[in-house]
């Protein structure tokens, strides 16, 4: 198959296939680079949402490129899949959550993606897949799509894994650090080089590898990420235990070039809709592929990281004097990180919801997140600014690094609360700043420094 020819720079014909968080920023990410591109997906109110130029979530860039995209004609969506029987390329995005009561990814969304393809490829064609799955996903797809497909062996599968971070969503997919392309030929290699081309003209690396290699990519990035963030959070707990100072031990380790700084700062934990389904789905895979033992290590990385929920609820009600039950708490956070509406598996709203339920008078205040808060936990009280949130509370709870709260004023702030104590969860604030405003500071890993 040859689409616009090497090197050309020509559009190519897209459909994108799941418009979510994904799809619907790959979407508007390919009309920018020039390329026609439909999103198709099966959720008439996010389709109409997008079509009317915004996304059905928050994400910085994001509604400005949708709005050029559909202003110009180079972007479309709609519900009917046959709209992508034109196209030259289509991109599998749709989501892979964790199975109900389960610890594998749940492909059901993804193999009726496929299902609604199929029929349409008449033509030579190139099926690409975005979403994080398990390793043989992707021959089993490819062979179901050829067996299945009018063009037959004229349609071909190709992997090219995501590496998108919620808040900079739009920043990687425009200038990625690099591109992964799983393929079986040259063919499929050259309609992705096309498709990428503006990457390519900038100089981004490109990793031409097998498919299962390429499906394990993204998967593997959120394990290694994972295991730092929960190392870290392990080394913040002996220093608690020790009454070590973890920032200085920070500080030296990421001194260390062969360890870097990144992803290096000890807290609640990770959350978000990839780090901790990725995670138990890749041991999953990994058991069902033999490797128990190895497992094992990342097993205790998930434990690790929901522990620390655990523990920030028990320092919050050692520090309301072993009992939050009627005590007033102001929780700033509700996302799972900063620049983002994102609630699913949040360390932020799960603590919130568990002081509430023993009992806390807790009032969640949150940039941009209170809406989907609101829904996942209808019991909780939400409010509007951090002076409601914090008006006659006994404790303060940082837990989401927003700009907003790194910025906070204690000297303001502690005129409305009615005790001057905080717990940083995120190690965003100034402790010798905040206590020199009065105020009794505490974090994980770090105690009452």
């Amino acid at each position: 198959m040859k689409v616009g020819g090497p090197g050309t720079g020509a559009a190519v014909r897209i459909s994108v296939i799941g418009t979510g968080y994904l799809g619907a920023t790959h979407a508007a990410c390919l009309a920018a680079c020039g390329h026609e591109v439909v999103g198709i997906d099966v959720d008439a109110a996010k389709v109409a949402r997008l079509a009317a130029g915004s996304a059905p979530f928050h994400e910085p860039g994001l509604d400005d490129l949708i709005r050029r995209g559909v202003g110009s004609g180079a972007l479309r969506f709609d519900t009917d899949s046959r709209c992508a029987a034109a196209a030259d390329a289509h991109f599998l995005c749709v989501g892979t959550p964790q199975t109900a009561g389960g610890q594998a990814a749940d492909l059901s969304a993804l193999d009726a993606a496929v299902a609604g393809l199929t029929p349409h490829l008449r033509r030579p064609s190139l099926v690409v897949g975005k979403s994080t799955v398990p390793v043989g996903t992707a021959r089993r797809l490819a062979e179901r799509i050829r067996s299945g497909a009018p063009a037959g062996d004229r349609v071909a599968l190709a992997w090219n894994p995501e590496f998108l971070r919620e808040g900079h969503a739009v920043e990687d997919s425009l200038r990625p650090d690099r591109l992964v392309f799983g393929v079986d030929d040259d063919a499929s290699d050259q309609v992705l080089r096309d498709i990428y081309s503006p990457m390519l003209a900038r100089g981004v690396p490109v990793v031409r590898t097998d498919l299962e290699t390429a499906e394990l990519a993204k998967v593997s990035a959120n394990v290694m990420l994972a295991a730092r963030i929960s190392l870290v959070n392990v080394l913040a707990e002996v220093c608690e235990a020790a009454d070590a100072d973890v920032e200085d031990l920070i500080r030296i380790l990421g001194l260390d070039a062969r360890i870097g700084s990144r992803f290096l700062t000890p807290g609640i934990g990770y959350g978000g809709g990839c780090l901790p389904k990725d995670t138990r789905a890749f041991v999953a895979r990994a058991e069902e592929l033999g490797v128990d033992g190895s497992a094992a290590l990342l097993r205790e990385v998930d434990a690790v990281n929901l522990r620390q929920r655990s523990r920030a609820v028990d320092l919050a009600v050692r520090l309301l004097d072993g009992d939050v039950a009627g005590r007033r708490i102001g929780v700033l956070g509700a996302a799972f990180k900063a620049d983002s509406d994102d609630v699913r598996e949040s360390p932020a709203l799960d603590i919130a919801a568990r002081l509430r339920g023993h009992g806390a008078q807790v009032r969640l205040y949150d940039p941009r997140a209170t809406g989907n808060a609101r829904r996942a936990q209808p019991d909780l009280q939400t409010v509007g600014s951090v002076e409601q949130a914090c008006a006659g509370a006994e404790l303060v709870l940082v837990l989401t690094d927003w700009d907003e709260f790194r910025g906070l004023d204690p000297v303001a702030l502690a005129g409305v609360v009615q005790r001057p104590t905080v717990l940083d969860g995120r190690l965003v604030l100034d402790p010798d700043k905040w206590r020199a405003a009065g105020w009794d500071v505490h974090a994980l890993g770090r105690g009452a420094r």
